[in-house]
Parts: structure tokens; C-alpha cells; sequence
């Protein structure tokens, strides 16, 4: 693939408020307990469109929120990171909230609420926007149900049409197995995906095998034409393409504290280096680097310091 520097990531889908919380013992029906709460912007897909630009590729966001103030806090927090903000805003709707129940060891179980961000329509994407993105990405949020199924296929068919390149992140390997295996296989197969990132519970969901290796191959096999990154949390990420062996890049070591988005920021990191230089195993390193970090740290955006530009530092990374 070319490097596509010069055209803007578009990523379309979820841009809600996480509601972070990490008890300090467990719950129990009627009781109460101390913890740690926090409120912060999220959405898989506006937190993807955030790291690709912390990564120096300039980055575009579309989906809808509501009115309210809390929309508007969240687009400013996408402005204020230097991501072009294109949402189309609902009275009718309010923005997306996620409750992110968060245990001692920092994997988080997830409660989405039906947002604004559900309810994007076809007639409703900017056109323009998508025509002139060098590439698309899409979160499989917003083809669970319709609306914005429907959205999200109309930007992958301009996406294609406009000669972009186009990315899918399953989502949740538990909504697929809500909504059934063989309907999300149908659905996937509408978009022309050249770059897939499934983590190990997505692709077994997706493809029935137990381990990732034999996952792999099952993904290989049913989607030749596209680079395959697999997310093994504390494992690393396994890739294979097209022009791209089998390829294991391990994973930092660092104390998991929060998993929330850290699959946006491996995923945002990777397409900003790939998309820039074209070498998938060394997008996948800075990529782990940037995982990395955020687990080790609460929420999904946490602010960048100096400990991850020196983690960056060997890449000659400039927008970090």
C-alpha cells in the first residue's frame, strides 16, 4: 500500500462518554464500596481517530451525538485533539454513555448504552469527507444493528469508490455471538476491508477455532486480500497479509492497571505508522508501545507524557 500520508483517517462510528469504575472489593447486591470513578471521553471509534493524530496522521471523525452539553464537551475534546470533527447532532437522541466496570486485575466488562451514536443514517454522512480520505475505518458497533448499519456500508462503498483504503475492529466478541456468527459474517462480507483487527475473543468468535494460531489461518483463508492483525493482549499481536508473513511482535511489559481502549490506541497507532510508511511490522511495535502505556494508566485517553515520548523516541515519532 502507498503511504497516504497526505489524505486524513476517517473514522466513522461510536463517540460516548465512559463512565470508568474499578472497585476496591467486589460488589455485592445492596452493599456499598469505595473505588475509583472517572468520567471520560470515549467511543471506540472517536478514540481511534484521537491516536492516529497523537501519532502525527491527520484524522477526521464522523458520527452523531445529542445536543446536550455532554455532546458538546465531546466534540470539543476530539477539536482540542486536533481531530476534524464531523458530527451531525440529535435533539431526539442523547449522546452515548459506556460504563466500564473495571476488576483488581484491570479487565473491564463493558454496559453500552444506545446513544445518538446508534442512530446515524446513510443520508446523513458527509459525503465530501469520505471521498477525499486516503482511508476509512469502521468499529463493528455500528453494524450490529441497523441504524447506523446502513451508514457505515455507505461510507465503506465511498471509501472504496474513492480509491481509500478501509479497516474494521470487530468490536465485542459477546455481540457476536448475541446477534449470531453467520449474520455478522454477512454482514462483514459487504465491506472490502484491507486491514482487519480482531482480538483473540473476536477472531475465535468469529471463526469457531480455540487458539489463535488456528484463528489466524481461519481468517487468512476467508479474507485473503487483507492484512490480518490479531490482538493477544499480554501475548502481543500476530499479523499476516497478502505480502506480509506470519509475523508474531510481542507485547511491552508493562502492569495492566485499565484495559479501556487500549485496543482504540494499538489500532489509531498502527494506521497513522502504516499508513505513513507502509511496513506493518514495525507499525505493529510502535503500536504495541502506545498499548502499552495506556493500560498501565486509567482510561482510554489518557494525557501523553514523557514517558511515552521516550517510549516513541526510537521511531522518530513527530506527533506523539
Amino acid at each position: 500500500m502507498p503511504p497516504l500520508h497526505s489524505r486524513p483517517l476517517v473514522s466513522v462510528g461510536d463517540l460516548a462518554w465512559d463512565v470508568l469504575a474499578k472497585p476496591d472489593t467486589m460488589l455485592l447486591p445492596g452493599g456499598d464500596t469505595t473505588g475509583r470513578m472517572e468520567l471520560s471521553p470515549g467511543g471506540s471509534a472517536a478514540n481511534l481517530a484521537v491516536w492516529a493524530r497523537r501519532l502525527g496522521h491527520p484524522s477526521t471523525f464522523v458520527g452523531k451525538i445529542g445536543t446536550g452539553r455532554f455532546g458538546s464537551l465531546a466534540q470539543a475534546g476530539l477539536v482540542d485533539e486536533g481531530v476534524d470533527a464531523q458530527v451531525i447532532r440529535t435533539p431526539l437522541h442523547p449522546t452515548g454513555v459506556i460504563l466500564a466496570l473495571i476488576d483488581h486485575r484491570g479487565q473491564r466488562a463493558m454496559l453500552t448504552g444506545q446513544g445518538a451514536d446508534w442512530e446515524l443514517l446513510p443520508e446523513e454522512l458527509p459525503r465530501e469527507v469520505l471521498l477525499g480520505a486516503g482511508h476509512v475505518h469502521l468499529t463493528a458497533w455500528s453494524l450490529f444493528r441497523d441504524p447506523p448499519r446502513g451508514a457505515a456500508l455507505e461510507a465503506a462503498k465511498l471509501a472504496e469508490a474513492a480509491g481509500a483504503t478501509l479497516s474494521l475492529d470487530p468490536g465485542s466478541f459477546q455481540m457476536i455471538q448475541q446477534v449470531g456468527r453467520e449474520n455478522f459474517l454477512d454482514w462483514i462480507s459487504e465491506v472490502p476491508f484491507d486491514i482487519f483487527f480482531p482480538n483473540a475473543d473476536e477472531a475465535r468468535a468469529m471463526s469457531g477455532e480455540r487458539t489463535s494460531e488456528r484463528a489466524m489461518d481461519w481468517l487468512r483463508g476467508h479474507y485473503p486480500k487483507a492484512l490480518v492483525v490479531l490482538k493477544m493482549d499480554e501475548r502481543g499481536a500476530l499479523l499476516e497479509g497478502p505480502h506480509q508473513p506470519r509475523t508474531h511482535v510481542p507485547a511491552t511489559p508493562d502492569t495492566l492497571v485499565d484495559a479501556t481502549g487500549a485496543g482504540d490506541a494499538f489500532g489509531g497507532s498502527f494506521l497513522a505508522q502504516y499508513l505513513a510508511h507502509g511496513d506493518p511490522v514495525r507499525a505493529a511495535q510502535v503500536a504495541a508501545q502506545v498499548g502499552g502505556w495506556v493500560v498501565s494508566r486509567f482510561g482510554a485517553r489518557p494525557p501523553v507524557d514523557e514517558a511515552l515520548r521516550l517510549r516513541l523516541a526510537p521511531f522518530d515519532q513527530v506527533g506523539a
